[in-house]
């Protein structure tokens, strides 16, 4: 763990405080560092509860929303998961630490590229990353157990649903504005789908496509 005690200390209390409690969760968070992931353009609030801008005009998102993200998948440790929009690579660093396999895309080469390299760092072999549309999900690895997608949608995107195993959750921001969003997780059962809403969110949109810097 590179950060200090306080800094550490600060972060699981706001974690907690936001609804994060499940004990592997806050684990995962604690062993993962934050600051491997924001590539020194803002190392002072690495560690406080906010987004923080990336390149590509994306974001990282806060770690209590990863937290909640994470916690709603219910994963055993067993789990193959699905990543739309690989970012930072924070929230996929947390996935490995809880799941067994995690594969990540993102239409933004470079962001791909410099996630790879943090993962290398921290010896997180579990993950493979991918550049590609991430809204037609990867269908040479499907079905997986579960689905995390960190970029909004109007609806839970159809191909997605169509790679989640029956039993398997996905969570999804889902909005027509980048004001009015909720997160909702799919539940695949025998019959179709159960949809839960857990709180408002804000994310950037889900694009189709992938990015010119690719």
């Amino acid at each position: 763990m590179s950060f200090d005690a306080d800094a550490k200390m600060q972060l699981l209390y706001a974690l907690r405080s936001h609804g994060v409690t499940e004990e592997p969760v806050l684990h995962a968070m604690e062993r993962i560092d934050r600051g491997a992931f924001v590539n020194s353009y803002f190392p002072e609030r690495a560690y406080d509860d906010v987004p923080l801008p990336i390149p590509c005009g994306q974001t990282i998102s806060q770690p209590s929303v990863v937290g909640l993200m994470t916690q709603a998948l219910k994963l055993t440790g067993r789990e193959k998961v699905l990543e739309i929009g690989t970012g930072s690579g924070y929230q996929a660093a947390i996935l490995s630490q809880l799941a067994r396999r995690v594969y990540t895309v993102d239409r933004h080469r470079r962001l791909v590229a410099q996630a790879r390299e943090v993962f290398d760092a921290l010896d997180l072999a579990n993950i493979t990353a991918f550049t590609a549309d991430g809204s037609f999900g990867l269908p040479d690895q499907a079905p997986f157990d579960r689905i995390l997608v960190t970029a909004a949608a109007e609806d839970p995107p159809g191909p997605l649903l169509a790679q989640l195993r029956v039993g398997g959750i996905m969570v999804v921001p889902v909005g027509q504005s980048d004001a009015v969003q909720s997160l909702i997780r799919v539940t695949r059962t025998e019959n179709g789908f159960e949809y839960d809403e857990l709180r408002p969110v804000r994310f950037v949109p889900l694009v189709e496509g992938l990015a010119k810097d690719s």
